[in-house]
């Protein structure tokens, strides 16, 4: 669904300021989908990303939300009603659950306050901000939740973040279950090692990580935003209506 049949089309897309859900929102506005995107903190970035999306023809709106914090979820809801009408909408087509946040510590120093923390974001936020926005999804509409590539492949300190990241696979088979009736699809996305400012910048920035990653991937690099932000504007479209309960990894080949 791409061009002047996408027009009209809402997402909401959560960590959408930078990163993989900037780069998200980016390729849908190039497609004609308008996006209520949310940010954690920084409000300029917010408003850049919604200044290039005007760039691109299309609309955004930001909003603030911790992902990690479902008391906040009635009141954000109430909020993306008002921000749906200012794009002259009811309701939206697309929910990109993107936020997140790193960890890298050995299972015999994991405390359980990271733990909990891991679990608030990654699975508690997924699954009761779904639950809340349920109402506001139309039929017909797609989910698109984020995993890794660490639930296939055993990085070690990564133990409490790979773990949060399959029960939100298991989550997402539910979802389209549940939902198909509504004839709401639901599909997660497997990023590999992507060049960008997640934990510390660590792919992007420190060479010696970068080189490990492009020796271990078949297509001989690191991946880039531009990898994986025009594949879930294209897993949303109507040329994917049928993928359904899918994990579906990108990450170049990392060790196949």
């Amino acid at each position: 669904m791409q061009g002047s049949e996408s027009k009209g089309r809402i997402a909401v897309v959560t960590g959408g300021s930078r990163g993989l859900g900037r780069n998200t929102v980016q390729h849908l506005a190039r497609r004609g989908v308008s996006s209520v995107f949310t940010y954690h903190s920084n409000e300029a970035d917010a408003k850049a990303v919604a200044e290039m999306v005007a760039a691109e023809g299309a609309s955004a709106v930001a909003l603030q939300l911790d992902t990690g914090d479902t008391a906040a979820f009635p009141e954000f809801t109430q909020r993306l009603r008002e921000a749906l009408r200012q794009l002259g909408a009811e309701g939206f087509d697309y929910l990109v659950h993107n936020a997140g946040t790193s960890h890298h510590t050995p299972i015999e120093d994991t405390t359980e306050a990271q733990v909990d923390a891991l679990y608030q974001v990654h699975f508690k936020g997924v699954f009761f901000l779904t639950q809340a926005l349920l109402p506001l999804l139309r039929d017909g509409g797609r989910i698109v939740t984020v995993s890794s590539g660490l639930t296939r492949v055993a990085m070690p300190g990564s133990a409490p973040y790979a773990a949060m990241k399959g029960a939100v696979e298991v989550l997402t088979r539910y979802l389209a279950k549940e939902l198909g009736p509504r004839r709401i699809t639901a599909n997660c996305v497997a990023p590999g090692a992507i060049e960008t400012d997640f934990s510390g910048g660590m792919v992007r920035d420190n060479p010696d990580v970068n080189r490990r990653v492009a020796e271990f991937t078949a297509l001989g690099r690191a991946g880039v935003p531009d990898d994986i932000g025009p594949m879930i504007a294209s897993l949303l479209s109507d040329d994917n209506r049928w993928v359904n309960g899918q994990r579906i990894e990108a990450s170049g080949g990392m060790l196949l």
